[in-house]
């Protein structure tokens, strides 16, 4: 990764963040990952889920304006994150491996600068809301990342005694 070049550093961060969630996933038992610990009552694989719908929602419906047709799929009952129960963790981990990719594309292909296309979560139906660049979508996710990664070290560390990084 490039310090010198912001595209590559923010790209680079973003992956890097994604990595330390599946470790973090991976050092849990995974009846550990179905359950809370937590008064809140998030799960680790609801976090997992809510992530790859958050990189879903900011770029491919964000960025793109992508017709995603649920673009809040991880939310369910009382607007709670939610895995449904027949979702395995591995289908868990390959949906959110498989944004993750299709993220990298459209961040690849695109200029820190670019606005976002309207259309989509954006400038749909007179909306006025200011249209954010690449850049401020960027610095959105790995602000999302860096509090949920917070949240899954205390999770983890109370599951199995070891600590973060």
């Amino acid at each position: 990764m490039s310090v010198a070049e912001p595209h590559a550093l923010l790209e680079g961060y973003l992956d890097y963040c994604r990595g330390a969630l599946l470790r973090k996933l991976e050092a849990l038992p995974e009846s550990e990952s179905r359950s809370s610990v937590l008064p809140s009552g998030w799960t680790p694989l609801e976090l997992v889920r809510h992530l790859t719908h958050v990189e879903r929602r900011w770029l491919r419906w964000g960025f793109e304006a992508e017709q995603i047709p649920e673009p809040w799929g991880d939310r369910g009952p009382g607007d709670r994150w939610h895995v449904p129960e027949e979702m395995t963790a591995e289908e868990v981990v390959e949906e959110f491996l498989a944004e993750a990719e299709r993220s990298r594309k459209i961040t690849g292909a695109a200029a820190l600068g670019d606005p976002a296309r309207t259309g989509g979560r954006f400038g749909a139906d007179g909306d006025k809301q200011e249209v954010p660049a690449l850049s401020w979508i960027l610095f959105h996710l790995l602000q999302e990342y860096a509090r949920h990664l917070g949240h899954l070290d205390v999770v983890v560390e109370l599951a199995t005694r070891e600590t973060g990084e």
